[in-house]
């Protein structure tokens, strides 16, 4: 339960702190006081949306904290999911700058919005004075049924389920236009791919065939001034090679008189050795070379082709075609398993529609089930609530096409009179009608979902004597099991609560700003009394005040007393 409320430089709040009692708390004071203010406060709490409008003072960030008491309440998981420490006076505060800048906190440790919203739903339920008019909207009512169905871990596997249904056919639906894109490109990366592999490309393919072409195309120059330089070393009667051949017979002779001379004839055949190997391959060389003018045509068309290819796809290398003919083949390959995951994705996904049309028709079963109780309580709370004759008639249509909540689209129809036609709530219930039906519904709910706190903001409106009386002791009711606060003008409910808390504006230094106190049991009484009175309270007001008080709260003793 909500246990301590802490709010700085909210709108009109400077800064406020107050405690809460469980049972009944009762919120009362003037029109304008910041009633409504401080359950903005409370909505940060719940993960509302902050607006930078709402800072009192805009050089200051506001800071808005609320403390649970959870130890009855099985939270471990939430927080051991979330990696929380787990405490049984829990904190949830929320901080907002200047900028307009959240953060969230659970006990002091920083949280997302949605981690701080998600806590906050099993801790709170807050009922604005506009909330009634979700009971038109089909989310909502599809809501209820569910609470009394009572199958929460039949929608949590089918939600489940059907957020993976909608992820695969997300993903299906991209597999075919894949499919269909690579269609139109298919004719086109294959015609690329052929030119590039007909060219039999290889690394360094280009700088050999340039050099080759180099060669044959000055085969004739080549060959001249290779066999010119074999024939300076071997031809004729006076080459090189001869006349080294004599220098070496006498340096052979003379090298048993000298050891030098012997030292120089050695060297002198290692170099005529050496330079007859060069006029061999001098000669070799010459004789390899030849004059091809079909070679020659054969390079400069496989020459022209590469040149092309580069030109076509502005890269300057063999190697990047080759990447670019790697990268064509994958394409291709891509596009011949497409067909295989497009039908193993379409298999997984009418199996899972399967799967989930069976969930969907449990849970639809479940709702039709559930149907004729919803509409017997909430006739016998109407009939408690002087409305013997209002009767609430939940259709359900099914479909046949899955949806996030199954098969079931739920419409509450209302009559309020004996013999009156069924209706669509916005067309046939008041204000007070549709606040009673609202306080019926949450209160059924509340029972079965065990929620800690309940905050009604005014859901008495439209409604005055005995009905606000039959109004409050359900709201007393309630209490017994459950935290309940409310917001309200009305004696009768406010005479009802254990704990009457009054808001109050104050001006200090030419400002205004709202608080809070805690009722003592005469303050009470006078608070009641102003309430029953038009302007100061008369004896007969307080003496009718003491009456309500008397029978409600358990302050009878007190309130003779006084």
């Amino acid at each position: 339960m909500l246990k301590h409320l802490s709010v700085q430089n909210y709108a009109l709040i400077d800064k406020l702190e107050v405690e809460f009692t469980d049972g009944l708390t009762i919120i009362t004071g003037e029109t304008g006081a910041g009633k409504s203010i401080l359950l903005g406060a409370l909505g940060l709490i719940a993960g509302s949306r902050a607006d930078t409008q709402a800072l009192q003072d805009k050089t200051k960030k506001c800071v808005v904290e609320a403390v649970f008491d959870i130890k009855d309440h099985s939270l471990k998981d939430f927080f051991e999911s979330h990696e929380l420490d787990h405490e049984n006076t829990t904190s949830i505060r929320r901080e907002i700058n200047s900028e307009g800048k959240s953060r969230a906190f659970i006990n002091d440790t920083p949280v997302t919005l949605n981690q701080l919203k998600e806590l906050a739903e099993y801790l709170i339920d807050i009922h604005s004075q506009h909330q009634t008019l979700t009971l038109n909207g089909s989310a909502f009512q599809l809501s209820v049924v569910d609470s009394f169905a009572d199958h929460e871990i039949l929608l949590q596997e089918y939600s489940e389920g059907f957020k993976k249904f909608k992820k695969l056919e997300k993903q299906l639906n991209n597999l075919i236009e894949k499919e269909s894109q690579a269609k139109k490109d298919l004719d086109y990366f294959q015609f690329q791919f052929n030119e590039l592999d007909e060219a039999n490309l290889q690394t360094d393919q280009q700088l050999a065939m340039e050099q080759e072409l180099e060669i044959l195309n000055n085969s004739e120059e080549i060959k001249s001034n290779l066999s010119k330089a074999a024939g300076g070393l071997s031809g004729g009667e006076h080459n090189l090679l001869s006349s080294l051949n004599e220098i070496k017979v006498i340096l052979a002779s003379m090298a048993k008189f000298k050891p030098e001379i012997n030292e120089l004839s050695i060297r002198l055949s290692s170099s005529y050795i050496e330079l007859k190997d060069i006029t061999a391959e001098l000669e070799s060389l010459e004789h390899d070379i030849l004059y091809n003018p079909k070679r020659i045509e054969e390079l400069n068309l496989k020459l022209d082709a590469v040149y092309r290819l580069l030109l076509k796809h502005q890269v300057k290398t063999i190697e990047e075609l080759i990447l670019i003919k790697n990268d064509l083949s994958d394409k291709l390959l891509d596009f011949s398993s497409l067909e295989a995951e497009i039908e193993k994705v379409n298999t997984e996904l009418k199996a899972l529609q399967k799967s989930l049309q069976v969930l969907a028709k449990k849970i639809s079963g479940n709702r039709k089930k559930t149907i004729p109780k919803i509409e017997k309580e909430i006739a016998s709370l109407l009939s408690s609530l002087s409305m013997p004759n209002a009767q609430l008639k939940v259709e359900n249509e099914e479909s046949e096409i899955l949806t996030a909540n199954g098969l079931d689209k739920v419409s509450f129809l209302f009559s309020a009179n004996k013999g009156s036609d069924f209706k669509e709530l916005n067309k046939v219930a008041s204000g007070g009608e549709l606040s009673r039906l609202m306080l019926s519904i949450k209160s059924l709910i509340a029972q079965l979902t065990a929620l800690p706190t309940i905050i009604f903001d005014e859901i008495d409106t439209g409604v005055s004597g005995d009905v606000a009386d039959k109004v409050g002791s359900i709201m007393h009711q309630m209490a017994k099991g459950m935290q309940v606060i409310t917001i309200t003008h009305l004696p009768q409910i406010a005479s009802k609560g254990q704990s009457h808390l009054f808001v109050y504006k104050e001006d200090k230094q030419n400002k205004t700003f709202s608080n809070i106190r805690k009722l003592a049991a005469e303050e009470r009484i006078q608070e009641i009394a102003k309430m029953l009175s038009a302007g100061t309270p008369t004896a007969a007001a307080i003496n009718n005040a003491k009456e309500l008080l008397n029978g409600h709260s358990g302050l009878s003793k007190r309130v003779n007393k006084l």
